[in-house]
Order: structure tokens, then C-alpha cells, then sequence
């Protein structure tokens, strides 16, 4: 199977695998809808995580149905097929045609959802959809379960029970198959090639926004259809702060950009924090903070193995970060006074990472009944430890406005992990050789 191909066989899998999971009743799961932009002008459209994840359906306006039980069946329903609306909007699959390629027992025109739901109720024990995420589907879920009910008298009995039908599949998507891997591994590679493309483009003199336009021109021309999320890219001072968006400052010789940035393919996101010298060479001040993050990730990822708790990666790169404070002069005490009281939260205020897939913060708990989920094969996460050291009058001189934040998307292996965006350099040695090259080669 090609890598954006696809493959109803693989969904439907998935969608039984969910009905197992419930065991019995009725799941129903829409897509996001359309969002406007200004006026009448929408956002590009990008489905929901969890319907798409079952369906591989790409359309607005759909609705998951699955229904559990000894013969468990999925269903459809989407918009009809309207030449009109297609002269304008673009290609529509309709019920049937919908049915034909993405192989679900039975596709419906999206107008007649709330009158089948009233049948495919009555008599179920649970109704499964998500709970919470949306007022209005929220109250439309109660207005299936009381037309149920209006038929009490005909001796048909309206589900008992009403279930978060994402706990469910979060738990699906948090281990990810051979498919899942060979398109975040493609993404991961685009990502680090549009990394290495903003290193060597970035110069004294021209803005943040100018390698913002590098990396959005790299995704797109690989084949990414979005940006994962919208780029950080952030010069100097603007290094400590952490969801930086403005991406409009000059960048200075001897400033440090920090470029948070990935692309979404196939809806998968990949996600890479590299931070650089603007010119040719990281000062001495920027050499060392760089290396105590640098240290920080390589402890956190020898902690990225199976059977580990989700907080040990965290753990070890916090250590080093604290007695990277101490060496540095930013904090003084004793290394456990420093963890214990957390005031390294000053310089380091964020987890060291989180899921990955086909959400940036993808889908899955982190602890379970109390306690740090253990880490598995096929989870994706990323490690992404950092100091930002705003000016400050306790502060070292040379030190003030650094900020370093150095992440890497990891698959955890049989064996540790697989670090799927190694293609990004962030070796001191690596990141002054990459802008050698690209001083030389603009002569």
C-alpha cells in the first residue's frame, strides 16, 4: 500500500476492533465541521482525529455510526451527491459512493441521521459518542435518547448508559501500526529537511518570517498538505518565549533563533524544536546553555524504553537541566534542594513531551489509576527539554535572552527508541558546519 493510499481494509479493522472494545450498543462519531474564517470564507478544511481514524473518510458534514454486538455494523452518513455544489465546492463521494470505496455496511444521506439513530437505539444498553465535546451534539444526543424513550409504550427501551466513546479510542490510536509509522516517519523527514533549510537560510539582517516562509515552502513542496501547527519562529529575546507567534522580528548577528516546526502528512504531525546561531558560530554564553539542554534530551531519551514510566524521560532531563542552573549561576543551593523546592520552574517550566500522532498532543492518558503509564512499543512521543533565561538583574549578563529548546520525535522500540527525526541536525558541530556550507555556497 502507498503511503497516502487508501485502505478501507485498515479501517475497517479499526472499526471492529472498536465495536470488540464496547462489546455492545451504539457508537456515533462525527467529523469537525467547517470553520469560517471571515465572513464567508472558510478555513481549509481538516477532518476530526478520531473519525478519521476509524473512517478514513476526508469530507465535512459525515457521521460515524457503529454498532456493537454479536454482528457488529458501520455505518455512513454523509452529504448527498449536488452537481451544483461540486461546480463550486469540489468532488462530493455521496452514500453510494462512499459505501463503494471506504467499505462500510451501509451509507445514508447525513439529513436522515437523527431519524435512524431513534431505531438503531431502541433497545441498546449504551449509547457511546463524545461526551462533553460539543453543546450542541451534546443536547442533539439527548434528543436521540428521549425520541427513544416517546416509544417506552411499544416496549422499546432507550440505552441505560451514556460513554465517553474517546476513552476508547484514544487507547486504540496510542499504539501506532506499520501504516501509522511509514507516514510519521515521512513527515518526520520532511520536517528535518525544512529544519536544515531555515539553518542555512537564516542571516543577519532578514526577519523571523522570512524562515517561516522556508519551512512552509519545504512542507508543502514534499507533498505535506499543512503545517502541523503554525510555526514558532522566534529570534533573540523572543527565544524565552515559549508559543512565540508573531514571527515578525528582525533577526541580529549573534542572536539565537529557535524554530519550533513540523508538517502534517496524511494527517499525521511530526514536530522538531532545533535553535541555532543567527551567524556563523554560537557564542560562548549560547555554547554552554546549548549543551546543558543538548545533555538534558540525550538523558531523557535513554529513558524512552519499553516498560519505563511516561515520567522517567522527564525525571532524568530535569536532573540535568537543575545542575546545568547550578553550574550556570542562575540558581544556588544544593541540586536535591533545587528539585525538591522546583525552583529550576523558573528556567524550565514545561513537560519534557507528549504523544504524537495524528494530533500534535495526540490521544492517550498519561497515567492510569494513579500512576505513570509504562511505555510501549509503537507509542510516539516527543522529548523536548529547554532553558529560557529572561533578563533579569539576578541574572548573568551573558546569559540574558537565551532561551534553547531542542526536541526530537521518538518511537518507542522493543529495544529503547527510535528517534524518527535524527535527519535534523543539532550537534553544535553539525548546525556551525551547516552554515559553513551555506555561507560558502552563497559565495
Amino acid at each position: 500500500m502507498k503511503m497516502n493510499e487508501l485502505d478501507p481494509a485498515l479501517h475497517g479493522a479499526r472499526r471492529a476492533r472498536l465495536a470488540q472494545a464496547m462489546q455492545a450498543g451504539v457508537a456515533v462519531i462525527a467529523t469537525a465541521p467547517q470553520r469560517i474564517r471571515n465572513r464567508d470564507t472558510h478555513f481549509p478544511y481538516r477532518f476530526d482525529s478520531h473519525f478519521y481514524y476509524l473512517t478514513g473518510f476526508p469530507e465535512p458534514e459525515a457521521v460515524l455510526v457503529i454498532v456493537a454486538g454479536a454482528q457488529p455494523r458501520s455505518l455512513l452518513f454523509c452529504r448527498e451527491k449536488n452537481e451544483e455544489r461540486e461546480t463550486w465546492d469540489g468532488f462530493r463521494f455521496g452514500p453510494k459512493g462512499a459505501q463503494e470505496r471506504f467499505g462500510f455496511d451501509a451509507c445514508h444521506p447525513i439529513a436522515e441521521l437523527d431519524a435512524k439513530l431513534t431505531a438503531l437505539l431502541g433497545d441498546q444498553p449504551a449509547l457511546y459518542y463524545p461526551v462533553g465535546a460539543d453543546a450542541t451534539w451534546d443536547a442533539r444526543a439527548m434528543g436521540w435518547l428521549n425520541a427513544v424513550r416517546a416509544n417506552a409504550r411499544a416496549g422499546v427501551a432507550a440505552p441505560e448508559r451514556v460513554q465517553d466513546v474517546r476513552a476508547l479510542v484514544d487507547e486504540m490510536r496510542l499504539v501506532k501500526d506499520a501504516h501509522e509509522l511509514g507516514i510519521m516517519r515521512k513527515a518526520a523527514s520532511i520536517s528535518a529537511g525544512a529544519h536544515r533549510r531555515a539553518i542555512r537560510a537564516a542571516r543577519p539582517g532578514g526577519y523571523e518570517f522570512e524562515l517561516e516562509a522556508e519551512l512552509l515552502h519545504e512542507f508543502r513542496r514534499n507533498g505535506a498538505q499543512f503545517p502541523a501547527y503554525w510555526p514558532i519562529v522566534a529570534g533573540g529575546a523572543n527565544t524565552c518565549v515559549l508559543h512565540y507567534a508573531s514571527n515578525d522580528a528582525a533577526l541580529n548577528a549573534g542572536d539565537l533563533v529557535l524554530i519550533d516546526a513540523g508538517c502534517e502528512l496524511g494527517g499525521y504531525a511530526s514536530d522538531i524544536t532545533r535553535t541555532f546561531p543567527v551567524s556563523e558560530r554560537f557564542s560562548a554564553a549560547q555554547r554552554a546553555v546549548y549543551e546543558v539542554v543538548l545533555a538534558a534530551q540525550a538523558a531523557a531519551i535513554e529513558k524512552v524504553r519499553a516498560g519505563n514510566g511516561w515520567n522517567e524521560p522527564h525525571d532524568a532531563a530535569v536532573r540535568v537541566l537543575a545542575q546545568g542552573m547550578l553550574d550556570l549561576k542562575l540558581l544556588s543551593g544544593s541540586l536535591d534542594e533545587v528539585l525538591e523546592k522546583e525552583t529550576y520552574k523558573r528556567f524550565y517550566m514545561h513537560r519534557t513531551g507528549h504523544w504524537l500522532g495524528l494530533d500534535v498532543h495526540d490521544a492517550g492518558d498519561y497515567k492510569r489509576a494513579g500512576k505513570w503509564r509504562s511505555l510501549a512499543p509503537g507509542m510516539v512521543l516527543t522529548v523536548e527539554p529547554g532553558l529560557y533565561i529572561r533578563a533579569a538583574d539576578d541574572v548573568p549578563a551573558p546569559l540574558r535572552g537565551i532561551g534553547v529548546r531542542i526536541e526530537d520525535d521518538a518511537l518507542v522500540t522493543e529495544n529503547g527508541c527510535e528517534l524518527i527525526t535524527a535527519e535534523a541536525p543539532k550537534s553544535i558541530a553539525d548546525i556551525e558546519a551547516l552554515k559553513r556550507d551555506a555561507k560558502h555556497d552563497a559565495g
